[in-house]
């Protein structure tokens, strides 16, 4: 499997590692900081605090990941990645 997502990303097993290895960091750096913005205004519990939380997930994960990629020398690699991501979001070429 992971030969098969190195052939179709079009990396070596360091890049692939450091690409996994940065959303792991940046999903739970994003998780993190959720909670504590959650936290922070007192909206941890409930169904609205759940909601607020996927919502703030839904606009942190990027800004995370693009973040952690930066050290990790993954940048460009996650540049494109959100691109694709965003364009098939929104339909456009």
């Amino acid at each position: 499997m992971l030969k098969k997502i190195q052939k179709k990303w079009n990396v070596n097993k360091w890049q692939l590692l450091l690409i996994i290895t940065t959303f792991a960091i940046g999903g739970s750096v994003c998780a993190k900081i959720g909670k504590l913005i959650l936290s922070h205004f007192g909206l941890s519990q409930g169904i609205e605090g759940f909601l607020l939380y996927m919502l703030l997930l839904l606009l942190l994960w990027p800004i995370c990941v693009i973040s952690i990629s930066i050290p990790l020398g993954q940048f460009s690699f996650f540049k494109n990645y959100l691109g694709r991501v965003f364009r098939k979001l929104t339909g456009k070429k």
